[in-house]
């Protein structure tokens, strides 16, 4: 037999993380073969032997390895290295990034010249160094490693500047592991779930790891899950077709077809019914499904990105959202920490949104003067990104001089709390009582719409009119 195998395993294992290095040991005397087997048994690779050329290249063409350990000298040839260069070359036609280490008993500097000409990466003399040899191998397989890594990062970094995402503004200690975990899953395929408050941008971390991804070049998809009635939920994720109720008039394609080879950002997923819930399982497991009326199934390629602003882990715990649908949606879970975490990003936040309004209604400001810094430092932002988007477009509006002050954004009364709930206008009065529902219901749109007397659409309407 040409080729043996032990511990079959890829590069990288399903969620994107670096697998046990592969290594193939290529030599036509099995006692070498044996000896370098027990010599790196210790150093966790998996390893796989072949025997001749023929072997090595067929193991080759049908999985990927980390290194290749190789003889120059076979049965054909056994001192002119001739057949082993040829082999060198043939390995670099396939991949010009393997990292290769020759090794033969026949040394000379001839011959290191030569395999060093034909690509090899080091070489090694027989009997080799058994220190020397870990440690060569150990670092072309590093070194390797280290460069694909790099080539990820700076595809990312083309398929971001190519892309139209929206800017990402986050200088704060409280944000340094959203960005760590943003640039580590961007490029997978991995689901992944956004939590945190109303108004944190979580819309804007969607569209960012879309377009840090493969997907990049395919439709980005949003919906609001949570605000979609019992009777069209369906219909809008998985299309219809015609006839299947009464306003079906002609076929509908739905947002996971819509979204095919791309990315499908599903907002507000925990105020999803159950029997919703239940449908997005068997499409997040199967990666199929079919139109609401029909019996033909349509396979998929999406990746799932979902957002909530609820505690899911209590929304499980009290029935209303399945456990198996969360963990098919959290593969990585990114948490977005609440706008009065953020410290000074409020101010670059702040100086963001100012040249953006001011460029909108073409006006020119300096700037925030001192008391209006102060003003946004200490207020507390519970609409978070929002209610600060908001606050600084009324100020554009409002400003009259060439910095915005303290006055113009409207600030001082909520933090003062000199304002009493008498004083408040009927729509302040709405926006602080919902406010108060939403927080007493920890987030649970579909549980404070029920309390409110108002339905799930319509408190979202007011949600977004009033930045909470």
């Amino acid at each position: 037999m040409s080729a043996t195998k032990e511990a079959p395993e890829t590069t990288t294992n399903a969620r994107g993380r670096e697998a046990t290095p592969r290594v193939l040991l290529a030599d036509d005397q099995q006692d070498v073969l044996t000896a370098l087997k027990l010599l790196l048994a210790d150093e966790d690779y998996a390893l796989v032997t072949a025997t001749s050329p023929k072997a090595v290249l067929s193991e080759l063409e049908e999985s990927e390895f980390d290194a290749v350990v190789m003889d120059l000298n076979y049965t054909r040839d056994t001192t002119s290295g001739q057949e082993g260069l040829t082999l060198l070359q043939v390995i670099r036609g396939m991949d010009d990034t393997m990292p290769v280490i020759v090794m033969t008993a026949w040394a000379s500097v001839e011959s290191a010249v030569a395999a060093m000409r034909h690509g090899a990466n080091d070489y090694i003399e027989k009997p080799w160094n058994d220190e020397r040899l870990i440690a060569t191998l150990r670092t072309q397989i590093d070194l390797r490693r280290a460069l694909r890594k790099a080539s990820r990062l700076e595809a990312q970094n083309e398929r971001l500047q190519r892309a139209e995402v929206p800017d990402l503004i986050a200088g704060s200690p409280a944000m340094e592991p959203v960005l760590d975990t943003m640039h580590r899953v961007a490029a997978s395929d991995a689901n992944v779930l956004i939590t945190g408050e109303h108004g944190t941008g979580k819309e804007v971390i969607a569209q960012w790891l879309h377009a840090g991804s493969d997907r990049a070049g395919k439709p980005l998809i949003t919906v609001n899950a949570g605000g979609l009635s019992e009777g069209v939920a369906e219909s809008e994720l998985f299309g219809h077709v015609k006839g299947a109720f009464t306003d079906a008039r002609t076929d509908r394609i739905g947002c996971f077809e819509l979204a095919d080879g791309g990315t499908l950002f599903l907002d507000e997923i925990a105020n999803t019914s159950n029997k919703l819930q239940a449908k997005l399982l068997r499409v997040l497991q199967t990666g199929e499904l079919q139109r609401v009326g029909s019996s033909r199934t349509i396979h998929v390629d999406v990746r799932v990105i979902s957002a909530t602003n609820a505690d899911i882990r209590v929304e499980i715990e009290e029935g209303r959202f399945r456990e198996d649908l969360l963990y098919r949606l959290n593969t990585v879970e990114i948490r977005l920490p609440p706008l009065h975490d953020r410290g000074d990003d409020i101010l670059r936040l702040g100086a963001h949104f100012l040249g953006q309004y001011a460029a909108r209604y073409g006006k020119r400001f300096a700037g925030f003067d001192g008391p209006a810094q102060a003003a946004l430092l200490a207020h507390t932002w519970p609409g978070n990104v929002r209610e600060l988007q908001h606050a600084i477009e009324r100020a554009v509006l409002m400003a009259r001089g060439d910095r915005i002050t303290a006055m113009d954004l409207g600030l001082q009364q909520r933090e003062s709390g000199a304002t009493s709930e008498e004083e408040l206008t009927l729509e302040e009065a709405e926006r602080a009582f919902i406010r108060k529902v939403l927080a007493r219901h920890g987030g649970n749109v579909m549980s404070a719409a029920e309390q409110l007397g108002m339905s799930r659409s319509a408190l979202y309407r007011r949600i977004q009119q009033y930045g909470l």
